[in-house]
């Protein structure tokens, strides 16, 4: 019996060349080129997995190997293992020991941060 809410996979022996969107989470284990956009989901990139495609979901979990951009509206972890090659986008970045990432990161955060820190500080640069 099916589990309502269990993550969709594709096995280790899948390999999939062009566009994969879905609208649920998504575990990922075999190979996968061309672009996966789950955009109010989890993707899960397994150990066994090698992805060459750009990655757009909620939330990414990286285990295996992706050569591509990752852009996340929550959070991307890293874990002990992973390879990544490509440029990060996200709200938050986790990056475990071991984890190798050669890319740039944007933590969209930032932005929304500073006003508040220039309206704190503007106080300040009218006494002086």
């Amino acid at each position: 019996m099916a589990v309502e809410n269990a993550p969709a996979r594709i096995g280790k022996s899948v390999v999939i060349c062009g566009e994969v969107k879905g609208s649920e989470d998504l575990i990922v284990d075999g190979r996968i080129e061309g672009t996966i956009t789950l955009s109010e989901s989890r993707l899960t990139v397994g150990p066994s997995a090698e992805v060459a495609a750009d990655l757009s979901a909620r939330d990414v979990l990286i285990l295996g190997r992706v050569q591509g951009n990752v852009i996340a509206s929550g959070r991307v972890e890293l874990r002990s293992g992973c390879v990544v090659q490509g440029d990060i986008r996200a709200l938050r970045l986790a990056v475990e020991d071991n984890a190798v990432f050669r890319g740039k990161v944007d933590l969209t955060q930032g932005a929304t941060a500073k006003p508040a820190d220039v309206s704190a500080a503007q106080p300040a640069g009218g006494v002086a």
